[in-house]
């Protein structure tokens, strides 16, 4: 499945099912990491469906190695945090 049409059924509330969404609670409680691949290797995109602004995504990346790298997690979790601070701070408005 290709990112687009994977972030469009998790808008419209598909359960997209194993593998391809991974729980992430290490980026935050709530946070899914959609495992894809393309031609050029494997891809990460880390999203969360709990905000009332939408999907948002806060990190992707080309995956290189086994396990998730610590910086990626610690980046998608500053960003998510970005994010959501940024839309309270807007009033609720996406």
């Amino acid at each position: 499945m290709r990112l687009g049409a994977a972030l469009m059924a998790l808008q419209r509330g598909f359960n997209l099912g194993m593998p391809l969404p991974r729980p992430m609670p290490a980026v935050r409680a709530g946070v899914e990491e959609l495992r894809l691949r393309g031609e050029s290797g494997q891809y990460r995109v880390f999203c969360y469906r709990k905000s009332a602004a939408g999907i948002l995504v806060p990190r992707a990346f080309h995956k290189k190695t086994p396990e998730t790298p610590k910086t990626e997690i610690e980046l998608a979790r500053r960003r998510l945090t970005e994010m959501l601070n940024a839309y309270e701070e807007d009033g609720g408005r996406p």
